[in-house]
């Protein structure tokens, strides 16, 4: 209860700092936004999007999840990612996991853990189409660091996939997807170099919608 009460009393002090550095802020934040940045990352409430890419309000568009995943029949990513794309006109658009991920944790562990199975399922597919990569590694913790990294990139090719991400690259050259990883332990956000050009070319002979 007292920190319900504190976000309050955080509010006050926050609205007051912007004022003080610039009295039109909220006045300008009101009429719209035109953000560069689609940004999926996970609900953890470690891993705030705007405070570990230290973003200000309006530029960058945040969808968030367990385990950071845009599966092909999830209404809700489906839904973000048209407006970000189709209409906002992002530039970038940003697949961002993180080591320590529960959800990533659980889909590697045996267990029944009710309407979440459906969800996690998404994670050990990822597994099973990487399982001789993942096999191979002994130590359990960088098997694990492994499974976050080959999840992001598996959720990057499901966003080229889309039939909105199709259409804009092939319009105006963009948006650009890119894979990071949040390290939790040092704080630090690793660029997996998606090769969304490339990963574009390739499945496009599989995944082509005919969007011109």
């Amino acid at each position: 209860m007292k920190l319900y009460k504190q976000i309050f009393e955080n509010n006050k002090k926050w609205v007051e700092s912007k004022k003080s550095t610039d009295k039109d802020f909220f006045s300008h934040l009101s009429k719209g936004q035109s953000p560069e940045i689609l940004y999926i990352g996970c609900s953890d409430s470690r891993v705030s999007a705007e405070e570990l890419t230290g973003t200000e309000p309006g530029q960058m568009f945040v969808h968030r999840n367990i385990a950071n995943l845009v599966p092909n029949n999830d209404i809700n990513s489906a839904a973000v990612i048209e407006y970000a794309i189709s209409h906002l006109k992002v530039k970038h658009v940003v697949v961002c996991g993180h080591y320590n991920c529960g959800g990533v944790k659980a889909a590697m562990e045996a267990k029944d853990l009710g309407i979440l199975n459906p969800w996690l399922r998404n994670i050990r597919d990822v597994y099973r189409l990487h399982k001789d990569t993942l096999n191979a590694i002994t130590d359990e913790e960088e098997k694990y660091k492994k499974l976050v990294e080959l999840n992001v990139s598996e959720q990057c090719i499901n966003i080229i996939k889309t039939a909105a991400l199709q259409k804009a690259y092939l319009n105006t050259g963009y948006p650009y997807v890119h894979g990071w990883v949040f390290d939790i332990h040092s704080g630090q956000l690793i660029d997996l170099d998606i090769d969304s050009d490339h990963i574009l070319e390739e499945t496009r002979e599989i995944y082509d919608l005919g969007v011109r």
